[in-house]
């Protein structure tokens, strides 16, 4: 991640607990979501694909035609701990999406390219 991210105290506090076999608590988790969620904007600036963890947040990024009314054509959407397994390579894309754990429609919704957002 960019140095802003890469030492995300919540992020490490999530993947610490997760190492501890506990799951994160609420606030620790919702601030991980949102600071990964911010990485990939910064990743991946664009318009052309929404992705959404519910309840913690939602982005638009990815390159490509800007969608602005409706329901948008090119949408992610995953549970919080999948997002935070996925987005810090402990999970992959092809797997999460293999087993329904993430929900993707449209052309442009394949994330794999820009995952996992930590190091580098």
């Amino acid at each position: 991640m960019s140095p802003a991210h890469n030492n995300s105290e919540s992020v490490n506090d999530a993947l610490d607990a997760l190492d501890r076999g506990v799951e994160p608590e609420r606030p620790v988790l919702r601030d991980a979501v949102r600071a990964l969620l911010t990485e990939l904007s910064h990743r991946a600036p664009g318009r052309s694909v929404e992705v959404r963890i519910p309840p913690f947040g939602a982005i638009q990024c990815v390159p490509g035609p800007r969608h602005t009314r409706g329901t948008p054509p090119n949408v992610v959407e995953t549970d919080p701990m999948t997002w935070l397994l996925v987005a810090t390579g402990r999970l992959s894309w092809a797997s999460a999406v293999a087993d329904g754990r993430i929900r993707a429609s449209g052309i442009r919704t394949d994330l794999s390219e820009h995952l996992p957002l930590t190091g580098g």
